[in-house]
């Protein structure tokens, strides 16, 4: 259960609608004695009860009230008397009876004259009621209460320590009620009344009409006082204080891990997925306009529910699924008076970007797009140690690589580097370029890349004609020259460079940077593949299976995935196991389906996961701020931090 309690009710003001008694009454009745728990409650006050209850149903759902049934004692039933009345003080007061009550209330200690504090000190209760007496907009009366227990464990027991939160937070309060911070007005008073003691809170604009407080707004006032009262054992929930329950949210994250690990690395074959695939794509067909979620028709929005209803019963995302759920429940049980109620993972908000995967996927099957799982082509694609490479490029590139030597030694071993390929050898400028291009003991620069990688190239070096021509073709918009890309890449396949080759057959078959032609990407990919190319030879079964830019021929596509096979393909190996349902009525696209959208569920598992710790949280911060600035210097605008089409994971790409 959460353990901070908000309720925020409004009082009117202006006509015979007057507030200022509310304001005396928070003020001057103080906490009533406590008195032991086995004395019974009075006929006058089990009178009182019963009368509260009936007048006001909604009173029964107060803790107080709960506190009563369960223990009928004097103190519970005087703790409950008064917060019902408190709950309902617009109705309470116009009530001869319930003001009766109110005006011969127990008093005891006080902050001074009054129990008033707010933005000073030393409030004026007379001054304070006459402004309240002449306002005519609306007034809301916040009640802030905790539990017995948290209120003496983190020493918010007494008037001072709620004086300073409130203080502290005026601003966010201001801001969730949408009041301009210097129209903000606002007095509280502590009650330390019973097993609840609880902070009266009245605020409002001085700009009548101003303020308003949505069910948002009243969210964020609690999450905003929750997170400031409960700070140091929130950071406690992350770092777990309790070694039992470390070890508990401990292995549970570890289990996220590993379970999107095996969505990353397995091939996934899910026949009712694949089914209700085919389905969406035909529905597609008939929608206009854009394929997002939000703007499909019922129809249509139905079936992707029951896809991501079906990826749910995979064991893998199942399993996934309720360590997530157990982990957010842990976090949100600050700021929620009930338990995280389970949720099917397709009425999951947290999760409603698998939705757009899942419309993502349905259309590129739709527009027969041909996909490529090559995620993990660049650990291959450009060889650690290069032919012809002299001693002192190999011993600057072994001291540079060399992690367990100093970060000082390494850099001297940069800047001597930079002195060699200023010198003229391809090798260090080709390393240089690399520095420049991935880091990480130099600032990304892909301007400077380009210059060593191009001072490489006309050099001769074929994996430097390679590596330019990728950059070129990069989406960095101070580098990208498709031309000058193609035209390099041309040169490195003239070497004999198959990664070459095989990029411009991606290239030709997309059509997004040349002129779409998948007979001529056919041909680079013959050429990739038969140079022994695994990415090649497992696209070009792919392309016989479906008969684009060749002829359809079942019996080569086979023998282009054994060879991709051979070399370690799993995508290949996958079709080599399920050649029987390569048919008309099961396209690979179709097939790889349940596959991709696992990619796209680890990858969004990941970006929900709460955060390990508080030093956790400080590293992803040192993290994120990294790769911003990587980004920034690779020509990304600062806010540009939006989800790309292209995401890679794992083994495949998911896009082009």
């Amino acid at each position: 259960m959460a353990r901070l309690i908000l309720k925020s009710p409004y009082l009117k003001c202006g006509g015979n609608n007057s507030v200022s008694g509310y304001l005396r009454y928070i003020g001057t009745r103080e906490r009533v004695e406590l008195l032991p728990d086995d004395r019974p409650p009075t006929r006058k006050q089990e009178q009182l009860v019963r009368k509260l209850v009936k007048d006001f149903p909604s009173s029964k759902k107060l803790d107080e009230y709960s506190d009563y049934e369960a223990k009928p004692t004097k103190a519970n039933a005087s703790a409950f008397i008064t917060r019902a009345l408190e709950e309902n003080w617009s109705a309470v007061q116009q009530s001869d009876g319930y003001m009766k009550y109110i005006a011969t209330r127990p008093r005891a200690e006080r902050l001074g004259d009054h129990g008033l504090f707010g933005d000073e000190d030393g409030v004026n209760l007379e001054q304070a009621m006459d402004e309240l007496d002449h306002y005519t907009g609306n007034v809301w009366t916040h009640i802030i209460s905790l539990k017995r227990g948290d209120a003496a464990r983190l020493g918010y027991d007494n008037a001072r320590a709620w004086q300073n939160l409130l203080r502290a937070n005026r601003n966010d309060i201001a801001a969730a009620m949408n009041i301009t911070s210097n129209h903000f007005r606002w007095y509280a008073a502590f009650h330390d009344e019973g097993e609840h003691p609880h902070v009266h809170m009245m605020a409002w604009s001085t700009v009548s009409g101003e303020a308003y407080l949505t069910k948002e707004g009243i969210r964020n006032i609690k999450s905003q006082l929750t997170n400031q009262i409960f700070k140091q054992e929130m950071l406690h929930t992350y770092e777990q204080k309790s070694q039992s329950r470390d070890e508990l949210l401990r292995e549970a994250r570890r289990a996220i891990r590993h379970l999107t690990y095996e969505m990353v690395q397995s091939i996934c074959s899910a026949p009712a997925i694949e089914q209700k695939m085919e389905q969406l794509t035909g529905q597609l067909e008939t929608v206009k306009g854009k394929k997002s979620y939000g703007y499909l028709p019922k129809p249509v929005k139905k079936t992707v529910d029951e896809i991501v209803d079906k990826l749910e019963e995979l064991p893998v995302v199942r399993e996934c699924y309720e360590q997530w759920c157990a982990l957010q429940s842990e976090v949100e049980n600050y700021y929620h008076d009930k338990p995280r109620e389970k949720k099917k993972l397709s009425q999951e908000k947290e999760f409603r970007q698998i939705k757009n995967a899942v419309i993502q996927e349905a259309e590129r099957i739709r527009l027969g797009d041909i996909t490529f799982e090559d995620a993990d082509l660049s650990d291959h694609d450009e060889p650690e140690q290069l032919r012809g490479e002299s001693y002192d490029c190999w011993e600057l590139r072994q001291i540079i690589r060399d992690e367990r030597l100093l970060l000082e030694d390494r850099d001297c071993a940069v800047e001597e580097l930079e002195r060699l390929a200023e010198r003229g050898d391809a090798h260090a400028q080709f390393l240089m370029g690399r520095l420049y291009r991935d880091g990480p003991l130099l600032i990304p620069d892909r301007q400077k890349a380009k210059r060593w990688f191009t001072q490489a190239a006309e050099h001769g070096l074929p994996e430097a004609k390679y590596a330019l021509g990728k950059l070129l073709l990069a989406d960095d918009p101070e580098v990208r020259d498709t031309d000058e890309g193609i035209r390099w890449l041309n040169k490195a396949t003239e070497n004999g460079n198959h990664f070459a080759a095989y990029r411009l057959g991606k290239e030709y078959l997309k059509g997004d940077m040349v002129n779409k032609d998948t007979k001529r990407a056919a041909e680079w990919f013959t050429r990739s593949a038969e140079a022994g190319n695994q990415y090649a030879q497992y696209t070009l079964g792919k392309l016989y299976l479906t008969g684009q830019g060749v002829t359809h021929d079942r019996t080569q596509a086979m023998d282009w995935f054994s060879r991709s096979a051979v070399q370690g393909n799993q995508y290949a190996q996958f079709f080599l196991e399920h050649q029987n349902d390569l048919h008309d009525l099961r396209p690979p696209s179709v097939m790889l389906a349940a596959t991709r959208l696992l990619y796209h569920v680890s990858r969004i598992f990941e970006d929900h996961a709460p955060p390990h710790s508080s030093a956790g949280l400080q590293v992803d911060r040192k993290l994120r701020r990294r790769i911003q600035e990587k980004k920034i210097a690779m020509g990304h605008k600062p806010d540009d931090h939006e989800e790309t089409p292209q995401q890679d994971m794992g083994g495949m790409t998911m896009g082009w």
